[in-house]
């Protein structure tokens, strides 16, 4: 029997993001030179299953190279490696959904990939997963199976497989998944990770294989939730070139709150399929949750369960049919025989079937929205046991099904997610608890699952490195005042500098008023946006971040600012005001309207603009 491996197997090196940000930006290692050691380190750890393709490691240190003409205050990933999951689009590599007779080489990189690029984020190569992202158990791929980080005999879980594997085992700091029923959550937890899985719409998902359109989002994997919420807000915001973006924001972390209320099932409710040791480990979980000061509320899980089964009993199968039914008909032997048999179900469901459980799913939601009408979050296992890699290959189907017992909901309520470590279990198996609450409380989530993770006191993935010391959130000043930025001075964009170099923190992400024309701006160096008032409800919802700056430093700020731009008061999506960046008329009469992106972010990364 494999165990929990030794600290001294392994060399003992920075791994979080923010250390190796940090690290870029004081000059003691060079972007180029982590970029080397991610690859060194993947030769090392030599499982030829975690990656599909690596990209050609002197295009990717010369990409790290070309940072050092940036600004690194401007790039919060600056040179950070990312490996990203095999069905999400990176410009040059093939992608595959593992299936080599689906493959296809993007000449595009998905607006996430491209929103990570833009924040000096280097891409290494494509990770492996479950066949068409259908699965949580990381084992249905002809590129093999990825070793699990921790404990090899374990399953590494899916469908996120390799971007797990790769984070737990230090190959990079950061990766990205995709989530339709668990699978930025459940390989989380079997790696001793960070999961998040966003707002539905809130990043992206152009340039991504779907496995269930209306369902899928594109999920993040660190080893710190800083480090995940970091990421998603980079990648967090509209996109007009997706029909399934929504105009949702990321928002900034805050303090731990006093009075936290955590739903948890009433008493009978929670499965663990006979796993005592699981059963503990999340009573466990909930008592340290009452030591942090949370009060503990029971609520109805049974709705939940309802909508969980849902996902494969209804007609959401013939999503996932739709993507590959082509591929099915002429050429089923180049499906996995288990995804086959899943998806070939979605052939029954009916157009009555499907408006059935539309109605059904519409009723549920509003079960789950009364659900929260009196707690802050929900506090659930992540799943509710483990399995070994040959148990799995025996049963694949009932005990994958096991594994989304609290998963495979979330996204049909329109819920956020959070998988968090909570225990190494004696027998060394990693459990995890996720919070889960409404959509748009992704940084509430992180918020409290921060504290809970460092309070744990676990090491970091796989290695056995301890955590670093939880980082202070900025304090507010009495003198502070708020300030609404649109363009170049965005969070990663090519001003920010400036607002960092004064003392600016970022308050929150939000949208103005459906009260305003957004133009790109002629001749100014960076290019800049102009955002202009028109009547009430005739213009768009722009896209702004409100930071907050010292009122000496909002003076020197403001005295800068060149012609035509000026500073006004905004109007926000929540009936609020702001000072914030606006444009003299005359200087858009010549300029190009893009409002229809829906902020300046979206349109930077529009390589057609």
């Amino acid at each position: 029997m494999a165990h929990w491996r030794h600290p001294q197997q392994v060399r003992r090196v920075t791994e979080t993001i923010a250390a190796i940000v940090a690290a870029h930006r004081a000059g003691s290692v060079t972007p180029a030179q982590t970029i080397a050691r991610s690859f060194q380190r993947i030769r090392d750890h030599n499982d030829p299953a975690i990656f599909i393709a690596l990209r050609d490691e002197a295009s990717a240190i010369a990409e790290a190279q070309a940072l050092g003409a940036k600004d690194p205050a401007t790039l919060p990933l600056y040179g950070v490696p990312v490996a990203v999951k095999d069905n999400i689009d990176v410009a040059g590599l093939p992608t595959t959904a593992a299936c080599p007779a689906f493959a296809y080489t993007p000449s595009r990189d998905a607006s996430a990939v491209a929103r990570l690029r833009a924040a000096g984020a280097i891409i290494i190569g494509k990770t492996n997963l479950d066949q068409f992202a259908t699965g949580l158990v990381g084992v249905r791929s002809p590129y093999g199976i990825p070793k699990n980080a921790v404990r090899d005999d374990l399953i590494p879980g899916g469908s996120s497989s390799g971007s797990a594997v790769a984070v737990s085992a230090g190959l990079v700091p950061l990766s990205l998944g995709t989530d339709t029923a668990g699978s930025g959550r459940v390989p989380a937890m079997l790696n001793n990770i960070v999961g998040l899985k966003p707002s539905l719409g809130l990043v992206p998902t152009a340039g991504v294989v779907p496995a269930c359109r209306t369902l899928d989002c594109v999920s993040i994997f660190a080893l710190t939730v800083d480090d995940a919420i970091a990421a998603l807000d980079v990648m967090g915001g509209y996109d007009a070139h997706d029909p399934f973006s929504r105009q949702r924001t990321v928002g900034a972390l805050s303090e731990f709150p006093k009075g936290l209320r955590l739903g948890v099932p009433r008493n009978g409710q929670l499965i663990f399929f006979g796993d005592t040791v699981s059963e503990k480990a999340y009573a466990d979980a909930l008592k340290r949750w009452t030591a942090l000061g949370a009060t503990l509320v029971e609520f109805d899980l049974e709705p939940f369960y309802e909508t969980a089964r849902l996902l494969y009993d209804g007609p959401w199968v013939a999503e996932r049919l739709l993507v590959i039914r082509d591929l099915l008909a002429s050429a089923p032997d180049a499906i996995h025989p288990v995804t086959r048999e899943i998806t070939i179900v979605g052939a029954r469901q009916s157009a009555t079937d499907t408006f059935a459980a539309l109605y059904r799913l519409q009723g549920l939601k509003r079960t789950a929205e009364a659900a929260f009408a009196d707690i802050d979050a929900l506090v659930l296992p992540t799943a509710p046991t483990a399995y070994s890699t040959a148990q799995v290959l025996a049963n694949p189907i009932e005990l994958n099904s096991r594994l989304g017992t609290y998963t495979n909901f979330v996204n049909l309520l329109d819920l956020c997610g959070l998988a968090i470590p909570a225990a190494m279990r004696g027998d060394g198996i990693p459990f995890g608890i996720t919070l889960l609450a409404p959509a748009g409380d992704d940084a509430k989530l992180a918020s409290l699952g921060r504290v809970f993770h460092a309070d744990t006191k676990l090491p970091l993935g796989s290695k056995k490195l301890p955590q670093p010391p939880l980082a202070a959130l900025p304090a507010a000043k009495s003198d502070d005042i708020p300030i609404v930025v649109v363009g170049a001075h965005l969070s990663g964009m090519a001003l920010n500098g400036e607002l960092t170099a004064l003392g600016g923190r970022l308050i929150r992400a939000t949208t103005t008023a459906p009260d305003y024309r957004f133009y790109a701006l002629n001749g100014t160096t960076p290019a800049k946006p102009g955002l202009l008032r028109v009547e009430a409800g005739s213009g768009s919802a722009i896209a702004v971040e409100i930071w907050s700056l010292s009122a000496a430093a909002f003076g020197k700020f403001v005295a800068s600012i060149p012609p035509p731009l000026s500073i006004g008061t905004l109007q926000l999506a929540d009936g609020s005001g702001a000072k914030g960046f606006m444009v003299e008329p005359i200087a858009v009469e010549d300029a190009r309207d893009i409002s229809h992106f829906g902020g300046w972010r979206a349109y930077a990364a529009d390589p057609q603009k």
